[in-house]
């Protein structure tokens, strides 16, 4: 048995989402896994994952994958997109499964158990800004799509990814990057051992111009440590991270005005746009293991504060100050998780079951909508004190019931209490709390000749924003209006294969589908977002990655998917912004003397940004590509991004904006927010 322990460890993140009884019940693939090294998303996940599209990828994965923002870590869970439309500052725009996730409504991140996605925020409900996150010292990222796990709550419906940090370097680390268009970035970790454990230490800076006419002046700093103490059976680490970021942003312009050459391509509507952000947090895990238990627990308090000024509209409802609207918060967030998993005998079959419990209280002050010109403030539309708590308790059992067939299943319970004091408008105070209970299915046959086959059932949810809910009045026009619930339910299904039977070949294929009670859509006029009706997406994800040789990997994504509104006529139900094809590949060759090369390919399309599906975002193909030398303890990479030069859309909305001297009731049509140019960049890595 301490064989198997030592098993579940090699693959310890992953293990904490899944149990381990497949590893105790199949003593064959015991030996293999307990040596096995966790090298990305080729891991020998059989007889472990709880589905196909669930996976686990490794710092040695992301170290030949360029990154042009932090945002796209999640990218490495196939068919994800991250996507900008508003500075490097602010929280990216996110895509999965045919989902528009807005900055994150329906998939969460979780980065050493310490949550990212932000209830009630201002700008969006789930808003997950990941630029507080050092890609380097991600040690490996945990990640699965649909609503079957039973230990993934609020704002998972879509997917989760659960990013690990880095318990110790086996050197220190310098890095310096600069590139076209003033960009620097300078970064500086080291571990050192003291007392019994290792102390972490890191810190990163960035500046960034941009490609933009108006300047980004990005300044964004970072600090990390961590204390951490392994042993054989139990361990315990400390983590402090601060952020802080400010810049300017050129959101979305009319493509009407760059046809007529009244904007160029990277011109702006209002200069004045940016802002700046803070994100300051303590956490402490704790684990241990035994022959016939396991347990996790993590505790957390965060501090975050956001000033963001945005102007998507341009001159549309005041033809003189501009639209630009200032949304700001602060808030304190508090919380922690735990699971006990017990290693069970019923009746001569393996059993595990699992206990969680997740609890998180977020206190929001002065989140606030204001009008402003240059970041000036001329009208406050709503400002609101929140206060919301969330508690989770979760059942999660595993049965193997014969050699080749194994169940997970789990039942999840989750309550949301919201209050909201309303600064500007009393009657829209109050307070309103929900419940929701989940269930969770996994039919799990095989492994035959390397192949797998699974089935998946859940329900799942996401929450509403609290001032959603104890909404009575309008506070822009006055006019009475209706609230939404507190929790949304949705609810998907899969069919799985997992096939390895290729050495070194990993190869999956899902078919899914999923409905969503209700809906978030963009509003440009009010730089928000609001609920609408029922809607079903459905799709198919095939996923590959190839280790051919020691100098060869290959992986290869695609994921179609169609995403509609249910109960309204067919010419009007298309979602807007849900993305409906994204395919990726890429390749990393080890070349002689010390050098290797990587090209990335990604490209995503048929996205439909009406209801009518009239206007479309047209499609986007990005090529990038790296050379680089790497020997001891130095690494040089000279990174091409965008070779082809492409100017097509990152972003793209459609509704009604003005610029001036055009109608007072403006120009409804397409408004986009392209890729940044062919940029290079050179980086240097020393190793001490």
């Amino acid at each position: 048995m301490q064989k198997l322990i030592f098993s579940s460890l090699v693959i310890v993140g992953f293990i904490q989402t899944q149990s381990s009884l497949a590893l105790s019940s199949n003593q064959s693939k015991t030996v293999t896994l307990d040596t096995m090294e966790v090298e990305g998303q080729s891991t020998d996940l059989l007889g472990v994952a709880a589905s196909a599209s669930q996976g686990v990828a490794s710092q040695a994965e992301l170290a030949y994958r360029p990154l042009a923002r932090p945002g796209e870590l999640v990218e490495i869970v196939p068919g994800a997109l991250a996507t900008q439309h508003s500075g490097s500052g602010k929280a990216n725009q996110f895509y999965l499964r045919g989902f528009n996730l807005d900055h994150g409504t329906d998939f969460s991140v979780m980065v050493d158990g310490v949550p990212m996605n932000m209830p009630s925020h201002a700008h969006g409900q789930g808003y997950l800004d990941l630029n507080s996150v050092i890609p380097e010292l991600v040690d490996h990222i945990d990640y699965g799509k649909g609503p079957y796990y039973a230990d993934a709550g609020d704002f998972s419906s879509a997917g989760y990814a659960r990013m690990h940090t880095m318990p110790v370097l086996a050197q220190g680390l310098f890095k310096f990057t600069g590139g076209e268009f003033g960009y620097y970035r300078a970064l500086l970790a080291d571990s050192k051992k003291i007392g019994a454990g290792n102390l972490l230490v890191a810190g990163e800076f960035n500046a960034y111009n941009g490609v933009w006419q108006q300047p980004e002046d990005l300044g964004k700093y970072n600090g990390m440590l961590r204390y951490t103490l392994e042993h054989k059976d139990w361990g315990l680490s400390v983590n402090a991270k601060a952020y802080h970021s400010s810049w300017n942003a050129t959101n979305q312009i009319p493509e009407r005005a760059i046809d007529s050459g009244t904007l160029a391509l990277y011109g702006n509507m209002d200069n004045s746009d940016g802002g700046n952000t803070s994100r300051y947090s303590l956490s402490s895990n704790v684990w241990s293991r035994g022959e016939s238990y396991k347990n996790d627990f993590n505790a957390y308090l965060v501090y975050y504060d956001l000033n963001l000024y945005s102007n998507p509209t341009g001159f549309l409802d005041y033809h003189a100050q501009g639209d630009q609207v200032h949304q700001t918060e602060r808030r304190v967030v508090s919380g922690g998780n735990g699971e006990q998993t017990w290693f069970s005998k019923w009746f001569g079959l393996d059993v595990d079951n699992s206990l969680g419990l997740q609890v998180r209280h977020d206190e929001v002050f002065g989140s606030a909508l204001n009008r402003s010109e240059q970041r000036r403030i001329f009208q406050i539309v709503r400002q609101d004190d929140i206060s919301e708590t969330s508690v989770a308790v979760y059942l999660k059992n595993q049965v193997q019931w014969l050699d080749k067939f194994r169940t997970i299943s789990g039942l999840r319970g989750d309550f949301v209490d919201m209050q909201v004091n309303s600064l500007t408008l009393a009657a829209n105070s109050g307070q309103k709390n929900g419940a929701l209970l989940s269930p969770k299915l996994s039919l799990i046959f095989g492994p035959w000749v390397d192949n797998e086959v699974f089935v998946n059932l859940g329900y799942g949810h996401h929450s509403n924003d609290a001032r959603g809910a104890t909404l009575r009045i309008n506070p822009v026009s006055g006019d009475p209006a209706a609230s939404v619930s507190p929790l949304v339910r949705s609810r998907g299904a899969e069919i799985g294969l997992r096939n390895q039977s290729i050495r070194g070949l990993n190869s999956t294929v899902a078919l899914w589908w999923m409905q969503v009670n209700s809906e978030l859509i963009f509003v440009g006029d009010a730089s928000s977002t609001e609920a609408s009706g029922r809607s079903e997406r459905h799709g198919v994800e095939w996923s590959n990655t190839y280790q051919v040789n020691e100098s060869l990997s290959l992986d290869a994504d695609l994921s179609l998917s169609k995403a509609r509104y249910i109960d309204v006529p067919r010419k009007t139900n298309h979602i807007p912004n849900s993305v409906g094809r994204v395919i990726s590949a890429g390749a990393v060759v080890q070349l002689p003397f010390h050098t290797f090369t990587t090209i990335r390919l990604r490209h995503f399309g048929d996205i439909p940004l009406n209801d009518s599906g009239s206007l479309n975002a047209g499609n986007t193909t990005l090529l990038n590509w790296g050379l680089g030398y790497q020997h001891k303890a130095m690494k040089f990479e000279l990174d091409m991004f965008n070779v082809l030069d492409s100017e097509s859309n990152d972003t793209a909305y459609a509704y009604t904006s003005r610029l001036p001297g055009e109608s007072s009731a403006g120009v409804e049509g397409i408004l986009k927010h392209p890729v940044e140019p062919r940029m290079l960049r050179l980086t240097a890595t020393l190793r001490f």
